[in-house]
């Protein structure tokens, strides 16, 4: 019977949490279809800055995110010039029969005429800062040139000595030439955004392109990236989140709607990066690069602090790990380098106040996080009621972990670390308690469909 009872539950439990998202989602979508209508009546003194004409049913579009309309606008050119540059280099490799030395020199051309033309070399104006005003700052593209000669020194450095290498095989010798080097470095589909590669897989990849990608399967890649663009889009016209944390109309909206604007906001985005860093690998696969996929995962599907920052900038969490978690120390420090590496991360991005605010909220909330787990961990039940205790703490666990990434994100991407006495004092008051308590429900019903949704993976993979 008791078995019984619970194979009913684990039918009856799912299809009620079912039911809540579905619910929480609807809710979700009509206030912001009525935020984003209120607040671009342009008679009101709070008005939405950053909206354009659109092309979906009359509607205005979010271009407020300086980054995503530069990439929008310039997305026609940049596929023109990469559709030529791939083309020339399978000529060259075909027609010469050319290894790993002759296509460093090919893409070290290709790359050095690209990276003129961005730095306006051919132009009084800086074209890259126009395509990447958040990505060209001298500061950050020096910043990802400076990842790569670490990762170059790092990966020479082992190659000549008896360290082992257990995540990739390291190359030797003549491969370490100077004009590989300088390709690394510059390699024009991984040149601006990434995803960041090591140098030891880089340079293999020269000599005999991927074979993890067939050519359907780099033709299906593109195709869900243009779903994933249309999908975009239908975001920017119906939901103004980006255009609320620009405006700083923030502050007049009730405790829901500031959530509803904060998640929007970082699914926003997520949604974003998503696409910039795809079309970017798109083209490195095309050219026979394979460049660790970042957003390998959705931003609803993490519950921990440790697997979202694994799937979000997924490449340089590898880089990360690689050349600064194992050498630091790894897991026998953690709890020291997740400082480390947290304010790292953020310096590399920009010396800016509400970046280390992020960075320092990220890793005051990632410390219990390390600590519950490994606690959670040791516990193993023995029956039915011990595995449902263990499931109930874990989910609350997951719900305040996720409560933690929202506040953390808000601070560092909506409201700024100014902002954060205001949000504790609006979500205390006599309205804002339900909101924070809705926001937890959720928060939980989530994490429980993410174990359901992991569950069944590990039964079927």
């Amino acid at each position: 019977m008791a078995i019984d009872g619970w194979v009913s539950w684990k039918f009856v439990e799912p299809t009620g949490l079912v039911l809540y998202a579905v619910a929480f989602y609807i809710v979700i979508i009509q206030r912001s279809l009525r935020l984003s209508h209120d607040y671009t009546d342009y008679s009101s003194s709070r008005r939405l800055v950053g909206l354009r004409e659109g092309w979906m049913g009359h509607r205005l579009n979010d271009l407020s995110d300086s980054q995503w309309r530069n990439f929008r606008e310039n997305l026609a050119i940049l596929t023109i010039v990469f559709g030529v540059f791939m083309l020339l280099a399978y000529l060259l490799r075909k027609k010469l029969h050319l290894k790993w030395r002759g296509m460093s020199i090919v893409w070290l051309l290709l790359s050095l005429s690209y990276i003129s033309y961005l730095h306006g070399a051919w132009y009084e104006v800086t074209f890259v800062c126009h395509i990447y005003p958040c990505y060209c700052d001298t500061e950050l593209l020096v910043g990802k040139v400076i990842l790569r000669m670490i990762s170059f020194a790092y990966d020479h450095y082992w190659a000549h000595t008896s360290y082992v290498d257990q995540k990739e095989k390291s190359v030797y010798g003549e491969r370490f030439s100077f004009e590989t080097y300088l390709c690394y470095l510059i390699y024009a589909p991984l040149y601006i955004a990434g995803p960041i590669i090591s140098f030891n897989s880089f340079s293999s990849q020269l000599d005999v392109p991927n074979k993890n990608y067939s050519a359907g399967r780099v033709a299906w890649y593109c195709i869900r990236w243009i779903l994933s663009l249309f999908l975009m889009e239908l975001m920017t016209h119906f939901f103004y989140y980006n255009a609320f944390a620009i405006s700083g109309l923030w502050m007049y909206l009730s405790p829901l709607e500031v959530f509803i604007v904060g998640y929007g906001v970082l699914n926003f985005m997520w949604l974003k990066f998503f696409l910039i860093w795809r079309y970017f690998r798109f083209w490195a696969l095309v050219g026979g690069i394979e460049a660790p996929e970042n957003m390998p995962r959705c931003i609803n599907n993490c519950y921990s602090l440790e697997t979202f920052w694994k799937s979000w900038h997924a490449s340089f969490n590898k880089w990360l790990v690689r050349y600064m978690y194992i050498p630091l120390g790894g897991s026998k420090r953690k709890l020291l380098n997740v400082w480390v590496i947290f304010t790292f991360v953020a310096i590399w991005h920009d010396l800016e106040w509400k970046l280390i605010s992020w960075a320092w909220l990220t890793c005051l909330f990632f410390v219990p996080e390390i600590i519950a787990k490994s606690v959670l961990n040791s516990f193993q039940p023995r029956d039915a009621f011990g595995q449902f205790i263990l499931r109930e703490i874990s989910a609350i666990c997951g719900a305040v972990t996720i409560s933690c990434l929202m506040i953390a994100n808000l601070v560092g991407y909506v409201i700024g670390p100014s902002g954060v006495d205001w949000l504790i004092s609006r979500m205390l008051r006599k309205d804002g308690l339900p909101t924070v308590f809705g926001i937890f429900l959720s928060f939980y019903v989530g994490t429980k469909l993410m174990f359901y949704i992991r569950d069944a993976r590990s039964n079927h993979p």
